[in-house]
């Protein structure tokens, strides 16, 4: 089993009192010499105001069940950081997993979890730094390498982002994000049957996956880069039927987080198939 540092946490209640000195029978207020608390600086107070507001969120966020296991409360801790992460409330889960990271310091999970939020805080410098660590700790960590990539591909160094997509797929075969962010990878270096390839092996991917709205999350955003695709080389015909793929896909979700997520690649799916489909108010011309 790992390591595990155990972190005591203070009643917030007892945060809140004044100190106190006992007098006899009760309980006296302590006075303070006021030469002895200098005003702080305005910087200073900012600062102080920010940790206070962090450390409480960090206290609400790590706030287990004192009864349930150790492993138990980690479970619970990351799920909660991750799902703050959805919410866009980057910080508090970066402070979350750094709890995470400091009970289980050879979790590469953790450390891969805390680099992806770090890249979507726009923290890449640190994101970069943690999947180097995940990869350090555990090589065969397919999800930090496709992290890694998409890293990589950020930054437009596409020929590392192509390789360490190659390492998660070899690693997983089942990693449809992979398939899916080499697909585009490639797409972008122009090497379009290489990218249609790899959307084809995603969509016989998802065959196997459980029905839901996760799967067709994933399906509609491969057929949105499938239709992309084609629609680049001038395979019209297919780019407009899998737009058509697409937006049904899309279209199909309940879950308000589900289409929040995907609301961007639905209007450009619409975009595109705008671009390609004639309008009716056209005149059609006998041939």
């Amino acid at each position: 089993m790992n390591a595990r540092t155990s972190l005591s946490r203070p009643n917030p209640s007892l945060l809140l009192r004044p100190s106190y000195l006992k007098s006899g029978s009760a309980y006296v207020p302590r006075r303070e010499s006021k030469k002895s608390l200098p005003r702080p600086a305005e910087g200073s107070l900012r600062r102080r105001e920010q940790t206070r507001r962090s450390s409480l969120a960090t206290l609400k966020l790590s706030q287990e069940p004192a009864w349930l296991e150790p492993t138990e409360q980690d479970r619970l801790l990351r799920q909660r950081s991750l799902t703050e992460a959805r919410r866009g409330n980057y910080q508090t889960a970066i402070e979350g997993l750094n709890l995470l990271v400091e009970r289980n310091p050879r979790n590469a999970i953790d450390y891969n979890n805390r680099g992806l939020v770090y890249f979507q805080n726009g923290q890449s410098a640190a994101a970069l730094a943690d999947y180097n660590h995940a990869i350090k700790l555990n090589s065969r960590l397919a999800s930090a390498y496709n992290n890694r990539a998409n890293y990589y591909a950020a930054k437009g160094r596409l020929a590392e982002a192509i390789a360490d997509y190659e390492t998660a797929i070899d690693l997983d075969p089942t990693n449809v994000r992979a398939w899916i962010n080499q697909g585009v990878t490639f797409r972008e270096l122009e090497m379009y049957p290489q990218a249609i390839e790899n959307f084809d092996h995603a969509l016989q991917i998802t065959q196997f996956l459980s029905t839901g709205a996760n799967t067709a999350t994933l399906e509609g955003h491969i057929y949105a880069a499938r239709g992309r695709t084609h629609d680049l080389v001038g395979d019209w015909n297919y780019a407009i039927a899998d737009y058509h793929r697409a937006l049904e896909k899309l279209d199909r979700l309940e879950t308000i987080e589900t289409s929040l997520s995907s609301h961007r690649v639905q209007s450009q799916v619409e975009n595109w198939l705008t671009q390609l489909m004639p309008s009716s108010s056209e005149p059609m011309n006998d041939e």
